[in-house]
């Protein structure tokens, strides 16, 4: 039997099941629970097979000495799940309240930012940027950006590219997808994000359990479909974060089965499904 099959099928013990998700809670803030070991298992086989490792044993020996293969363990656990406009009721709310409500601050040439924090392979900053180019229509000589942020270097360097099928964009008007994607993508069936778009966003990679380097406050922030992730100790942990994060009465959206556990006394207040404004 050679390598690849036997990596392939390679088995996990519970034990080994168990340090892998002990590594991903610690480092991510990840919840793994034993239901998902086939999926685990599946994933951890094709990073041994890439790196010739026949046994689970031998690589968590490997992510033990290797910060390096630390974060790339976790890059294989992590979900990358987008699409653009996704929860397109989000980006309803953005256009008819958030904007009008900073609307003074852009024209008058005051800093507006926008984070898009698990960003995965790019679709929602980039569908944030197309709302901002549609509602201001001189954005690009205005202070407006988006941050795109994401624990994933893989996923976050596809984001960066701004290649994405017909597919991908088959949920874009004709508008948008001829203004922000008329060019072909390196692939064939594919189209390129235009400079302008691209230009607007800004990728870095950041672990939301660790330090957050931004200086300044965010005037919205979205955290979609990342915190159900999370056990609930770590999402407690990211709700009083996220407020300071943000200036008096920003925005906070999160996921459609996301939802910040005692509102009230949590420095926010609902504005909307799965909304929630700074108080």
């Amino acid at each position: 039997m050679n390598l690849t099959s036997r990596t392939s099928s390679v088995d996990i013990t519970d034990a080994e099941f168990e340090a892998l998700a002990t590594i991903a809670a610690r480092e991510a803030g990840l919840s793994i629970p034993l239901s998902k070991k086939s999926l685990v298992q599946s994933r951890v086989a094709r990073r041994l097979r890439m790196l010739n490792i026949e046994t689970c044993h031998d690589y968590l020996s490997l992510v033990a000495d290797s910060p390096i293969e630390t974060r790339e363990l976790i890059s294989v656990l992590t979900t990358n799940v987008s699409s653009f406009y996704r929860e397109r009721h989000h980006f309803e709310f953005l256009r008819e309240t958030v904007f009008p409500s900073i609307a003074n601050q852009v024209n008058s040439g005051g800093r507006v930012r926008i984070w898009s924090a698990g960003c995965s392979s790019g679709q929602e900053p980039y569908t944030i940027a197309m709302e901002c180019f549609n509602f201001f229509p001189d954005v690009q000589n205005q202070d407006l950006l988006v941050l795109a942020t994401d624990i994933d270097p893989t996923i976050l360097k596809r984001a960066k590219s701004g290649e994405f099928s017909e597919d991908d964009l088959s949920v874009l008007s004709q508008e948008n997808r001829e203004r922000f994607f008329s060019k072909h993508g390196a692939t064939l069936g594919t189209r390129q994000a235009s400079d302008t778009l691209k230009n607007m966003v800004r990728f870095r990679e950041l672990n939301l359990h660790g330090a957050w380097p931004m200086p300044n406050a965010f005037d919205v922030i979205f955290c979609r479909n990342v915190v159900i992730y999370f056990d609930e100790e770590h999402q407690r942990a990211l709700w009083p974060r996220f407020r300071e994060q943000l200036k008096p009465d920003g925005w906070f959206f999160l996921g459609h089965s996301e939802r910040i556990q005692d509102v009230a006394n949590s420095g926010f207040k609902n504005a909307g499904v799965t909304i929630y404004q700074r108080t």
